[in-house]
């Protein structure tokens, strides 16, 4: 089943009388459980992409849509609830809250909609992310491969739609980014969970089910 289709999507910039395109003419269907990997050169539009995916920036033109719900047209308050609700994202450098702990880093966005937390899926997660000593720690005190596993735990704990990662690893050593990496497989496989992944790191990239590559804004 389609879970995402890009119709046309194209991102332009003014430079001066000149227009440059981030994205240009950008279209692909990502299906419910495939694990994707998008890779390309730095300034091929990898991470754009994936920020119009979730919401977080706005295509000049063409359509996003997630369950077959048109997030381009959506108003900033509308689109914020949507992307709670819906898209799990996973940073390069973790955007956790400083003055939270792990765990309530983690069940934020379920508090910031007004609801209960799931204690059995929060468990889940916490044994998942082999974050079960470290749960109170705040985030100055837990490690980047740690730090990162909070932030995958936040994405997650809303049983997302679809988890876009830009670049997770890279700013983890090798050890800590094959665990990450063994965590998104195992909750691909597992769970069925539709992941879009940016990264430069081939090696990483062979390991998702597809793999994308942009070049000067285009799908080559």
């Amino acid at each position: 089943m389609e879970i995402l289709k890009i119709e046309n999507v194209k991102k332009e910039y003014a430079n001066g009388d000149k227009k440059l395109y981030a994205l240009d003419d950008v279209s692909l269907a990502i299906n419910q459980g495939e694990f994707v990997a998008i890779i390309g050169p730095s300034g091929s539009g990898k991470s754009t992409l994936l920020h119009i995916i979730g919401g977080i920036d706005k295509p000049t033109s063409g359509k996003v849509l997630i369950n077959g719900a048109d997030i381009s047209s959506l108003r900033s308050d509308k689109m914020t609830i949507f992307r709670r609700q819906n898209i799990g994202i996973v940073y390069q450098f973790y955007n956790l809250i400083p003055t939270l702990n792990a765990e309530d880093n983690i069940t934020l966005p379920v508090l910031l909609d007004g609801k209960k937390v799931d204690k059995e899926k929060l468990e889940e997660l916490i044994q998942l992310l082999n974050l079960e000593k470290r749960r109170n720690a705040m985030p100055s005190e837990l490690s980047g491969g740690e730090q990162q596993r909070v932030s995958i735990g936040r994405a997650l704990i809303n049983n997302p739609s679809i988890l876009l990662a830009d670049e997770p690893t890279g700013n983890l050593d090798s050890k800590a980014s094959k665990e990450i990496v063994e965590i998104f497989k195992y909750y691909n496989k597992t769970y069925k969970q539709t992941i879009l992944l940016v990264t430069h790191d081939e090696e990483i990239a062979l390991q998702a089910d597809r793999i994308i590559k942009l070049q000067d804004g285009k799908i080559v």
